[in-house]
């Protein structure tokens, strides 16, 4: 599986005295995005982390093409770009309720070992289901 989508509905939280999506919130997304496409593989991101292994974001780019709104409903896909080796990389590309492509990201996260804080390779579970 290289590909899911999540919907999410804008809170009025999550916006300005416009009404317009603060740029902050698009990590939020693009975090809900990774972890539904995660759990998506039938991996439980709370018993991975619980066997020790963390997944920190080395790196976040973003592309502001349109703004987002409250109460708007909005599409994330999440791709994995490549087979995980220490670490892991994301594009993401949002969609407002017209179909409307909204905002373009990429992550890069590393997989690391809670006991040493230290890079370790993709657990063979996570690369199985992939």
């Amino acid at each position: 599986m290289k590909k899911t989508t999540t919907k999410l509905k804008i809170r009025y939280s999550e916006t300005d005295q416009m009404g317009v999506v603060h740029h902050g919130n698009y990590a939020q997304f693009f975090e809900i995005g990774r972890l539904d496409w995660i759990n998506k593989l039938g991996i439980s991101y709370k018993k991975m982390e619980s066997e020790g292994v963390l997944l920190p974001v080395l790196s976040l780019e973003v592309n502001f093409i349109k703004s987002a709104y409250y109460d708007d409903e909005i599409v994330v896909h999440t791709y994995l770009i490549e087979k995980p080796t220490a670490k892991i990389k994301f594009e993401y590309e949002i969609y407002n309720s017209s179909n409307e492509l909204i905002t373009t990201a990429k992550t890069e996260l590393v997989f690391v070992s809670k006991k040493n804080n230290k890079p370790i390779r993709c657990p063979n579970y996570f690369l199985e289901r992939i």
